[in-house]
């Protein structure tokens, strides 16, 4: 989701506690649309003024050690966004010229105030500092994260821009010009009102109003609601986002205006509770800086500032973003390759069907043999018993052949298709096979948290043949190690992250006495339970078993079905493709795929 205004109203609350009065001592613009302030507080010291002088991109530090502080300002358009960092990022060896400008007014300057304007998406940060006269002069620099529309600009204390890092001109705009010279304005858009300042009234003839939904009649009524917040006040109210605004009673109106300014009570007082919301795969879905009730139900963490929620978040978002380009070409062949053996399958399968009448042929021919003695020359059919299932049958025939002829017919088609059915048979098992192998190498695609995840799936694409190998005479290095979990009582439980470490888990590490799971009929990972020869309590086997869930591809369902046996029963048949394996004797449980509480390694 993107930055809404109450992720904006805590941030602002945030740097107005670390920032005021702090000194800007470096000003970088890493991007084309983003920039990186360096900022100190308190008096400069004699050792500040040697690091200053000594290096010109500062050595990254934690934030708030030594006083020193980063704040990244994206202006982005597909990702604005704003918080304190401890990380540093390199600049390009020519500063841009609105970052050159930047540290000609306001290097060395201070950060006076941070304000946001209602609920709006905007921050101003209010800077003091001296100019080239040595007067004390103030500069509004400010941010507006609002989507494509995104944008830093630089203002004088009376409002004019000095300069904007994205230019927009009327042919850009008829709303508002951002250029030199121009007076700074907020454009409106939209006729939305400002929700700290609305009343019960208004409230109910802004919303209820609207002839559409009872989510977006709220985020299009009021500057800095999302359509998430919408969807968590409706929730609260116990209403249905769907229904629409204009069907709502009396007593419903109020309750959910009594929620909303419960809300804005909360936003007004900086009670704020950062928070990520993650899916069951452990990917975050959401942001907020108020509790989302509607998702109690999933895993959710809580952080002590509204920046390291955004770091956390957009970090994870990328490393997702990242990897899932990063295998794009490994996805594109094995879908292909699927979807290819898929199709082939389904031709194989009704090519066996048609081998089912084989059976039919034999006994018929078998029929023309014992009864054929009777049949008149040019006859089309006769009747004769069936002796396999005692009731009569009607044998057809090609009246210009003989019955010995006839009888030899029916044997050549029924060879014919017996060889069919024996070679499609082997056929179709090769087919499942191979789907079961891409089928797992696609789920391990999707479990992969880093390049070095992938190095083994790649390998298992070159052997298999759906990769041509490219001998560079230097050995593949394999970083990547099964997951390793602690259970709740102690044991050792790994994850095997493709088929080649499944494999390794079930054949080389895990013991006879060990214990095996994995989800039924599904592609996913070997987990073994390390016994070292004690016996698992019920706890354990339920934490290897959602460790199995989640870790399949039926981690999204509400309860999964995983085998577990010990390891002496798990075979591996000659020539089985990589992770194939066969077990007679197992037990089974149904289970959910929440490991949010199992220790990792």
């Amino acid at each position: 989701m993107a930055l809404d205004g109450i992720v904006i109203a805590n941030i602002v609350t945030e740097l107005n506690e670390s920032l005021s009065g702090a000194r800007i001592s470096k000003i970088a613009q890493p991007e084309v649309d983003e920039l990186l302030f360096t900022l100190k507080s308190g008096q400069r010291t004699a050792k500040e003024d040697i690091q200053d002088a000594s290096s010109e991109s500062d050595r990254p530090t934690s934030k708030g050690t030594s006083g020193q502080q980063r704040l990244l300002l994206s202006a982005g358009a597909s990702l604005p966004l704003i918080y304190l960092t401890s990380s540093n990022k390199p600049s390009p060896m020519t500063a841009p010229n609105f970052c050159m400008l930047l540290r000609k007014h306001i290097g060395n300057g201070r950060i006076v105030r941070v304000w946001q304007p209602g609920l709006e998406r905007i921050i101003h940060f209010e800077i003091e500092h001296h100019n080239e006269m040595g007067d004390l002069c103030r500069k509004d620099l400010i941010l507006e994260l609002m989507g494509k529309h995104s944008n830093l600009i630089f203002c004088d204390d009376k409002g004019m821009i000095i300069d904007s890092i994205k230019h927009v001109s009327v042919q850009t705009s008829s709303v508002r010009e951002v250029l030199p010279g121009r007076s700074y304005f907020v454009a409106v858009t939209q006729e939305k009102h400002n929700p700290l300042a609305t009343s019960e009234q208004e409230f109910c003839q802004t919303v209820f109003s609207k002839p559409m939904s009872l989510s977006k009649a709220i985020y299009n009524s009021y500057t800095g609601i999302s359509p998430v917040i919408a969807e968590e006040l409706c929730h609260r109210a116990g209403l249905e986002s769907a229904q629409s605004a204009n069907t709502i009673s009396e007593m419903e109106q109020l309750h959910l205006y009594h929620q909303f300014e419960l809300l804005m009570e909360d936003v007004r007082e900086h009670r704020f509770e950062p928070v990520i919301i993650y899916d069951r795969d452990h990917t975050p879905i959401e942001f907020s800086s108020v509790p989302l009730t509607m998702y109690a139900d999933m895993q959710h963490t809580r952080f002590d500032s509204a920046s390291e929620m955004l770091e956390q978040y957009f970090a994870m978002r990328n490393t997702v973003t990242r990897i899932h380009q990063k295998s794009s070409d490994l996805r594109r062949i094995a879908t292909t390759a699927l979807d290819r053996c898929r199709k082939k399958y389904e031709l194989q399968s009704r090519q066996l069907k048609d081998t089912e009448k084989r059976e039919k042929y034999r006994i018929y021919g078998e029929l023309i043999n014992t009864y054929g003695y009777g049949v008149e020359p040019g006859a089309k059919s006769f009747e004769a018993l069936n002796y396999y299932t005692n009731e009569m049958m009607t044998v057809p025939l090609d009246d210009t052949l003989s019955a010995h002829e006839n009888a030899q017919k029916y044997f050549d088609k029924y060879n014919k298709l017996k060889r069919t059915y024996e070679a499609l048979s082997e056929h179709i098992k090769e087919t499942e096979a191979e789907i079961a192998q891409l089928e797992s190498i696609c789920t391990f695609m999707d479990m992969a948290l880093s390049e070095d995840d992938l190095v083994q799936v790649r390998e298992e694409l070159m052997d298999a043949g759906y990769i041509r190998r490219k001998y560079s005479g230097k050995k593949v290095k394999i970083t990547s190690k099964p997951f390793h979990y602690i259970s709740s009582d102690g044991f050792d439980m790994y994850v095997g992250k493709n088929n080649y470490q499944n494999d390794e888990l079930t054949f080389k590490i895990a013991g006879n006495s060990d214990w095996w799971f994995h989800a039924k009929g599904a592609p996913g990972s070997h987990v073994i339970v390390k016994t070292n020869g004690r016996e698992l309590p019920d706890r354990t086997f339920e934490e290897a078993a959602r460790l199995a869930a989640h870790y399949s591809r039926n981690r999204n369902a509400e309860k999964v079905e995983i085998d577990y046996v010990e390891k002496r029963h798990v075979k591996k048949p000659n020539g089985a493709k990589p992770g194939f394996v066969v077990y007679y004797t197992n037990y089974s449980m149904m289970i959910d795929s929440d490991i949010s509480g199992i220790q990792e390694v």
